[in-house]
């Protein structure tokens, strides 16, 4: 009987323990997920955080767009060194930012307390996202492409028609022409030639292959955009988050989100350059997108500030959704977009000095390391 009673008072004991370990379980999980308010908010320094990030995005945006516009240049100049390097620095910098910045935060909010049991079941979810990105800007390049062959192809039809009726209008003023000079005994009508009206018909024939972009110069410029794309989505989070950090990492995160935005610029200035844009103005405000993305992040944030709760479950939700996208985004650019174009699959590249080769490979590591580096603090 006594060892069934002390029995029974272990069991007592034992469950009391769990109740205790299970609800204090349950006010740590309040704790993280609970509202922290922000002590001795200076706002002054928010605000005045949102012209040093739009300064230095901006500096590493247009500095590559107008080193490559100012003036022409060949290949081997200074300049062209510099473009470059600038370029494969910021294929590693992209890649970087995906694999060290976006991916590892993904992974950690997916992993959140402050998520619903459903999300905490499966831990991979940040690679699924990821993957539906590079799945889904697989299908937009094809459809895209398909779709500017098939303009392409009946505006080529149309010019050929054109061409044909107005041939055919050519051949018969020439009959009539001839008919007339015979007889007028051989001569000469004023004005009326028909070797004018075939050659400008013609030019027009010729001019209509550049009316559409073509399969490559198509593909590059989505690469592009869809790049950009990713790279605001992050900028966007990363400004609402530097509005909202304590006073003690503030200082810290704006410094390294600084170099952050200005490598990113630098990246994404490189890459606009490659674009055949006929006006000055569309590369410029190309890059005020991106320029601008932070900044406005860092407003919003300023202005939900007293409501905002970076623990809450929309929150976490989102930017591990968002994240794991903009990493999808930024891997597919950068191995088909860039690393499979620029290098594997470039005659250009292949032929180039070993040299040359070395520098964009160093380049390319030097970037991806530095990304990687600036991971430590933002």
């Amino acid at each position: 009987m006594l060892k069934y009673s002390l029995l029974s008072i272990l069991l007592l004991i034992n469950q009391a323990f769990a109740q205790d370990d299970s609800s204090a379980a349950a006010s740590s999980e309040e704790d993280e997920c609970a509202t922290s308010t922000i002590e001795d908010y200076n706002l002054g320094l928010r605000i005045g955080s949102i012209f040093i990030i739009l300064a230095t995005t901006a500096i590493g945006t247009y500095a590559p767009i107008l080193l490559h516009r100012i003036s022409p240049y060949k290949q081997g100049d200074i300049r062209d060194w510099i473009l470059t390097i600038g370029k494969f620095f910021g294929t590693g910098v992209i890649l970087a930012t995906a694999f060290v910045h976006m991916l590892p935060d993904a992974l950690e909010n997916f992993s959140s307390p402050c998520l619903t049991q459903g999300w905490l079941s499966y831990g991979a979810f940040a690679g699924v996202f990821c993957m539906i990105a590079s799945f889904a800007l697989q299908l937009l390049e094809v459809a895209s492409v398909s779709h500017m062959n098939k303009l392409r192809r009946l505006q080529q039809e149309k010019a050929d028609v054109e061409f044909g009726q107005a041939k055919d209008n050519n051949n018969n003023d020439k009959l009539h022409i001839d008919a007339f000079s015979v007889s007028t005994k051989g001569t000469q009508a004023p004005g009326v030639s028909g070797c004018d009206n075939a050659h400008h018909i013609g030019d027009e024939h010729g001019h209509t292959h550049g009316v559409f972009l073509e399969g490559d110069e198509a593909l590059r410029h989505i690469g592009t955009y869809i790049l950009e794309l990713g790279i605001i989505m992050h900028s966007i989070l990363i400004g609402i988050t530097l509005a909202v950090t304590d006073k003690d990492e503030f200082t810290t995160l704006l410094i390294a989100l600084v170099f952050h935005q200005f490598f990113e610029g630098m990246a994404l200035g490189t890459r606009l350059n490659d674009l055949k844009h006929k006006h000055w103005y569309q590369p410029i405000m190309m890059g005020l997108l991106y320029v601008c993305m932070t900044p406005i992040g860092i407003a919003i944030g300023i202005g939900i500030r007293s409501s905002f709760n970076s623990n809450s479950y929309s929150f976490v939700l989102s930017q591990a959704i968002l994240d794991s996208l903009s990493a999808g985004i930024l891997l597919y650019n950068a191995y088909v977009s860039l690393m499979s174009m620029e290098i594997s699959h470039n005659h250009a590249f292949h032929n180039a000095s070993t040299g040359r080769k070395i520098c964009c490979f160093l380049s390319m590591y030097v970037g991806a390391g530095l990304m990687s580096l600036i991971g430590e603090w933002a």
